[in-house]
Formats: structure tokens, C-alpha cells, sequence
């Protein structure tokens, strides 16, 4: 049994699909985990602001089959993947962290960038797992966003 940590975003219709793939992951997944929920603006381009949060999961699914689900589930709730990179979102899952795992291949990175480039995927990280120890560079969610200097002004914490 592995630990993945997902991260999950939506700026379209965003409480009903965040609420919608909450729901799926409980299905699928043993021990579902889930991260204070956040709005923030729009990264890249003019658009609704963005749900965000992270969820924990654990599975017995390798990469690249987690992969393959999350895209299908994306692509359950209207996901486009014929758009700009920044553009708005139904549902967006990645995967963040799978264990400890580091890999690099052309469609899957782990651990995903995103954590150490913006505050709406690292803050609902380092809250959901202070401890949790990024493979790459080996100090805890945590101290990362403690001294990340990402400013966490944008971000609202949803009740």
C-alpha cells in the first residue's frame, strides 16, 4: 500500500466538482485525507478564482495507473484538454507526491513542481502534513512554506 497526496483545483462550477471528486476518491481510496480547502486567484490568466486543496490517499494503484485514473475522473466532470495550459478548469487532480518516490518522465513528475512554486498547493500541503519530508529536497512541508517567501495574501481558507 502506497501514500499519494493529490492536489485538486477547480475555478468552474468549483464546490460541485471539488465536493464531486472528494466523493470519488472516498470510494476508490483507503483513508482519505483532505487539507483545509483555499480560494485563490487565477495563476496565469483572467478567470474565476480557484478552489484548491490537498487530499491524501492511500492505494494500492503504481503511478502511472493513478495517473491514468485521475485524468478519467477529470475527464468525467467536463476537463479540456484542448486549451492553453492556464486556463479554466472543471477539475484538475496531479498527483504531488507518491511516497518517496522522484521521477521524471515525459507525461508524470513526482514530486509535482507546483509545490514549491505556488502558496495554493504548498500551504494545504505543509497544513494536511507539517512533517511530511519532500523527497527532493529533504526538509519537511512545513519548514518549506515557512521559508518559501510565497505570499499567501491571495489565499482565502474556506469553513
Amino acid at each position: 500500500m502506497s501514500t499519494a497526496w493529490l492536489g485538486l483545483g477547480s475555478n468552474v462550477n468549483a464546490e460541485t466538482h471539488i465536493r464531486a471528486a472528494i466523493n470519488a476518491l472516498e470510494v476508490t481510496f483507503k483513508n482519505v485525507r483532505l487539507s483545509p480547502a483555499y480560494t485563490s486567484t487565477a495563476v496565469g490568466f483572467d478567470g474565476n478564482d480557484f478552489i484548491n486543496l490537498v487530499a491524501r490517499v492511500e492505494t494500492d494503484m503504481q503511478p502511472m495507473e493513478l495517473r491514468q485514473y485521475l485524468r478519467d475522473l477529470e475527464d468525467g466532470y467536463g476537463r479540456k484538454r484542448d486549451v492553453p495550459k492556464f486556463s479554466d478548469r472543471s477539475l484538475d487532480i496531479d498527483i504531488l507526491l507518491y511516497d518517496d518516490l522522484v521521477l521524471l518522465s515525459p507525461v508524470l513528475e513526482i514530486p509535482r513542481a507546483e509545490i514549491l512554486q505556488y502558496s495554493h498547493v504548498l500551504k494545504p500541503l505543509a497544513e494536511l502534513d507539517p512533517d511530511l519530508i519532500h523527497p527532493s529536497e529533504m526538509r519537511s512541508m512545513v519548514d518549506i512554506w515557512e521559508s518559501s517567501g510565497l505570499d499567501s495574501a491571495g489565499l482565502q481558507r474556506l469553513p
